[in-house]
């Protein structure tokens, strides 16, 4: 067999045991494309692992082009030897989109690393896909202006990663998913096509908005590479508190009186159940509790405003309001920065539950009102099959979106799968989706019915016939 002249699936149908031989003539065009420094093999691609893959980096090579012309030859050569091709971004994602086999070629974006305009006025940035976040969110920071977009790998993910997995965050309940902050992107089709759509304007109604396409299609309907997003003007002020909350119908009601009471101030609404609390405020954490760790659920919240001691005098007023109507159980409200990194740190310390061996880490949303009975149900279905084992709760309640950390069972596919269909099944009674922010991939594919109808599910495959016929984009996943 011969990288660039194999159908999908040869490999895995023979399983994966025979080395692959190279075409050198395809490698060659590859490094005519790209240069001899933009064309990796043997341990220089197998070393970077496939971020949270499963089965690591199997391909044998990887291409680093430097500019959507350089992209679209890679595909055009591609397509033309009916290449698989998987595109990587800063490989932070959980749901194994990222993973390559052995016959696939990877195509990595890391070289695509310009911020090449930040406009103050027009409050707009036009960027690379390789462009780390963290980085953006810095630069666009000395224009007084925010790019409202944050999650716990911001140092790592990149800006085309976060475009083709529609990325939501800490803060999309004030400022929407990934999606609401796309003006216009650029990206190539299987073929080779360059669509570019590199609209910057809010307001465009003329006809299709062709990005939508692309945002969230996770690699298989095109390659990202350049993308227009929409800025904000710093806030001027941040207040942050974290509560405790001694009911779930409290907690919902609180939810509404802190929206209310901070006029579109809201910013993030990040809730804890007390498990996870325990987990991140108790050693070997190095969060220290903020609060009595005996209540079952705590929140964090957090408002931006314009004016630093009129918000600030506002953020303590709802607070104490909260605490008359007996909303909230007790809280305490950041003082100064290092205190609101204090707090945030607790929200973002995830990695605590590596201590307790490798867990299956899920993503769901439902409706807020169906919460508590399905955390319950969960709990008691993995208690009814695994008595010792352990399920972390936590996640963006403001907008439905919760994140479950289950240790249960070994770490083999029985026990995954089984713990798979304790998640997700229950969603489907209550309109809940399988993926809130984290896409498909391999990982879901199998529970996509679960969240789309067959009707919705056959006009994607149909758009996935029609822009990749060939299916080499980040073949088998999604759809």
């Amino acid at each position: 067999m011969k990288l660039g002249l194999i159908a999908p699936g040869d490999v895995a149908a023979q399983g994966l045991a025979k080395e692959i031989d190279v075409d050198e003539n395809f490698i060659a065009q590859l490094r005519a494309i790209a240069g001899d420094n933009g064309v990796l093999s043997g341990a220089a691609v197998s070393d970077r692992g496939a971020g949270f893959s499963r089965s690591g980096t199997r391909a044998q090579y990887l291409v680093r082009p430097r500019s959507t012309d350089e992209v679209s030859a890679v595909l055009k050569l591609a397509h033309a030897a009916r290449q698989p091709v998987v595109t990587h971004g800063g490989r932070t994602g959980l749901v194994h989109g990222a993973d390559s086999k052995a016959d696939e070629l990877i195509l990595s974006l890391e070289r695509m690393n310009a911020i090449e305009e930040i406009d103050p006025v027009q409050r707009i940035a036009v960027v690379q896909a390789g462009v780390v976040l963290q980085q953006l969110q810095e630069a666009v920071e000395t224009h007084d202006l925010i790019f409202p977009l944050d999650l716990g790998a911001r140092g790592s993910a990149t800006i085309g990663g976060n475009v083709a997995t529609n990325a939501g965050g800490n803060r999309v309940i004030r400022y929407g998913m990934t999606r609401a902050m796309v003006l216009g992107l650029e990206a190539v089709l299987a073929d080779g096509t360059v669509v570019s759509s590199l609209n910057r304007m809010i307001k465009n109604n003329a006809a299709y908005d062709l990005k939508q396409i692309f945002i969230g299609s996770e690699g298989t309907l095109g390659v990202v590479t350049r993308v227009v997003l929409r800025l904000f003007e710093r806030p001027r002020s941040q207040s942050v508190a974290f509560v405790a909350v001694d009911s779930f119908a409290a907690l919902t009601t609180f939810l509404k009186h802190i929206d209310r009471a901070l006029g579109g101030g809201l910013s993030a609404f990040e809730v804890m159940w007390r498990d996870f609390y325990l987990l991140v405020t108790t050693p070997p954490a190095k969060g220290t509790p903020p609060l009595a760790q005996a209540h079952p659920y705590y929140v964090l919240v957090e408002s931006q405003g314009a004016d630093a001691e009129h918000d600030a005098l506002r953020f303590e007023e709802a607070m104490a309001q909260a605490l008359e109507q007996r909303l909230i159980a007790d809280a305490t409200i950041a003082q100064s920065d290092r205190e609101r990194h204090a707090l945030w740190a607790l929200r973002d310390d995830v990695g605590q539950v590596g201590q307790f061996g490798a867990p299956f880490v899920f993503d769901v949303s439902l409706p807020i009102a169906a919460m508590e009975t399905y955390i319950d149900g969960v709990r008691a279905q993995l208690l009814a099959r695994w008595p010792d084992c352990r399920c972390w709760v936590f996640g963006h309640l403001g907008d439905g979106n919760l994140h479950l950390v289950i240790r249960a069972g070994d770490a083999g596919g029985t026990a995954r799968t089984a713990v798979e269909g304790i998640v997700y099944t229950p969603l489907q009674p209550v309109g809940g989706s399988v993926s809130a922010e984290h896409g498909i991939g391999l990982e879901k594919k199998p529970y996509l019915e679960l969240s789309r109808n067959a009707q919705e599910i056959a006009l994607m495959r149909s758009l996935k016939r029609l822009l990749d016929p060939l299916d080499i984009l980040n073949p088998g996943k999604v759809v």
